[in-house]
C-alpha cells in the first residue's frame, strides 16, 4: 500500500473507491476468487482502515513519523490492537497511540454512524416508493448478504414512532389562521379485497406565517363522517383560531367544515371550478373564457368583480349557458379571500399548494401500487408528509402575515372593549 501524509487524506479516499472497483472486478473476472470473496474484502479494508488511522493521528500531531517540523504537537506511542466487526467480518486494526494519550479515531464512531446511516436509507426507500425486490438486491451489492422482505418490512416499522408522535403533536402553541384541506385515493387491502381509502391532508398556515402539516388521515370516504373526525382530531389537540378554509367542493367535506368551523369563511378552490365551468363550455369558447374566469378571480376588489362579472355573463350567457350557471352558483364562494389583505389572496384562493404534495406522494404510490393495509398506509404515507412538514417549518416563511394581524387589531379596535374579544398574537 502506498504512505500518504494527512494532507493527503482526498487521495487515499479516492484510492481506497478504486481498490474496491478494483476487487469487484476481479471476483468478477475470476471464478477462483468466488469462494474467497469475504475473505479478499475484509483484508482489503483491513489495510485501508489502517491507513486511515495513520492518517489521521498524522493530522493529529501535524507531523509523521520521524518527520522534523516545528509545528509537531506530540508524539507517537506505539499502538493497540482493536476488533472491528463489519459485514464482511472482523478486522484487526492497528490504532496508533499518543504519549500525552489524546489522539482518540474517529473512524470507529464514523463506522457506526455508516452503520446506522444505511438503515436509514433503507427506510428512506421504502417511503420513496422503491420495491421490495430492489432494495434487497441493493442491500446485497452493498452489504454482502440478503435481507428478507419481512427484514424490510421490519425496517420500514421503525418509522412508526416517529410518525405517530408528528401525527398526534399538540396545536395549542400557536393558531392557524388559514387551513388548506384536500383528499387522494389510496389503494388498500382490507378484508382480502383491494379497496379505495381517501387519504385526508390538512395543511395549516401558523400565526407567525409558516406552513405546516397537521395531520393526515385515512378515511373509507370523503363523507361528511370521516371529515367531521379528522377536524375533531385537530381541535382535540388544540386548533384554534381558523378564520378561513380553501377546499374543493366536495359535498361531505363543505358539510363539515361549516359544522366544525361555524363563523369561518370557505374558500372554495378557483381552481377546480375553473376546471368545472371549462367543462361545461363549447370547446370554441373555452380559450377565452379561460382567459375572463382568471381576471375575474384576480379582481383586486368587489367593484371590479361586479364590472368584470356583468361583462361576462353578457358575452356568455347565450354561448355557454351551462357554464355560466355553475359560474354563478359558485362565484361568491370562491371570492372568499377578498376579506383577506391583497398580498395574501394568490396563495389562499386554490388548493394548488396542497395539489403538488399529494403529487409528490401519489409518484411514490404509482410505484407501491397497493397498501397491504391502513397502517402501512399511514406509516409509510406519514413519513413523506412529516419529512416536507419538517422542510417548511425550517425553511422560508411561506406568507407574511402582518397586514392580516393589522387589519384584525384595527377590527378589534374599531369594534370597541365590549365585542373586542381575547386579543390577537400574531
Amino acid at each position: 500500500m502506498v504512505d500518504l501524509k494527512a494532507t493527503q487524506l482526498t487521495n487515499l479516499r479516492r484510492i481506497t473507491q478504486w481498490l474496491i472497483i478494483r476487487l469487484h472486478w476481479m471476483i468478477k473476472q475470476s471464478k477462483s476468487l468466488v469462494g474467497q470473496k469475504d475473505q479478499a474484502f475484509a483484508l482489503l479494508l483491513q489495510q485501508v482502515l489502517n491507513q486511515v488511522l495513520e492518517a489521521e493521528v498524522t493530522e493529529h500531531l501535524q507531523a509523521d513519523r520521524y518527520e522534523r517540523t516545528e509545528d509537531r504537537r506530540g508524539y507517537r506511542n506505539g499502538s493497540r490492537s482493536r476488533q472491528l466487526t463489519t459485514r464482511v467480518g472482523t478486522l484487526t486494526l492497528e490504532v496508533p497511540r499518543t504519549r500525552d494519550g489524546e489522539f482518540s479515531p474517529t473512524l470507529f464512531e464514523r463506522y457506526q454512524r455508516h452503520e446506522k446511516a444505511l438503515v436509514l436509507t433503507l427506510m428512506e426507500m421504502v417511503v420513496n416508493g422503491v420495491s421490495t425486490r430492489k432494495i434487497r438486491r441493493v442491500t446485497e451489492e452493498l452489504c454482502g448478504t440478503e435481507f428478507s422482505k419481512s427484514t424490510v418490512s421490519d425496517l420500514a416499522k421503525g418509522l412508526e414512532a416517529a410518525v405517530q408522535q408528528w401525527r398526534t403533536r399538540s396545536l395549542a402553541e400557536t393558531q392557524y389562521p388559514f387551513l388548506i384541506v384536500d383528499a387522494l385515493v389510496l389503494k388498500i387491502r382490507e378484508n382480502g379485497a383491494v379497496r379505495p381509502r381517501s387519504g385526508c391532508v390538512v395543511t395549516g398556515i401558523n400565526a407567525a406565517g409558516y406552513r405546516e402539516i397537521l395531520g393526515f388521515w385515512i378515511g373509507d370516504s370523503e363523507s361528511k363522517q370521516t371529515w367531521t373526525a379528522v377536524f375533531t382530531d385537530l381541535k382535540d389537540r388544540g386548533l384554534t383560531g381558523v378564520d378561513l378554509v380553501v377546499s374543493d367542493d366536495h359535498r361531505g367535506l363543505r358539510q363539515a367544515i361549516e359544522q366544525q368551523f361555524q363563523g369561518a369563511s370557505w374558500q372554495r378552490c378557483q381552481t377546480h371550478l375553473t376546471r368545472n365551468i371549462l367543462d361545461a363550455a363549447p370547446k370554441a369558447v373555452q380559450e377565452e373564457l379561460h382567459g375572463r374566469l382568471r381576471a375575474l378571480f384576480e379582481a383586486p376588489d368587489r367593484a371590479t368583480v361586479d364590472t368584470l362579472w356583468t361583462k361576462l355573463l353578457e358575452d356568455f350567457a347565450e354561448r355557454a349557458p351551462r357554464a355560466v350557471a355553475i359560474l354563478e352558483n359558485g362565484l361568491e364562494d370562491a371570492l372568499a379571500v377578498l376579506q383577506l389583505p391583497e398580498s395574501l389572496r394568490q396563495r389562499l384562493r386554490t388548493t394548488n399548494g396542497v395539489e403538488r404534495l399529494n403529487a409528490e406522494i401519489r409518484r411514490r404510490e404509482r410505484v407501491i401500487r397497493i397498501f397491504p393495509n391502513r397502517e402501512s398506509a399511514i406509516r409509510l404515507v406519514g413519513a413523506l408528509l412529516l419529512e416536507q412538514h419538517e422542510v417548511w417549518t425550517t425553511g422560508k416563511r411561506y406568507l407574511n402575515l402582518e397586514p392580516y394581524w393589522q387589519a384584525k387589531r384595527s377590527q378589534a379596535a374599531a369594534d370597541g372593549p365590549p365585542h373586542a374579544g381575547p386579543a390577537v398574537v400574531a
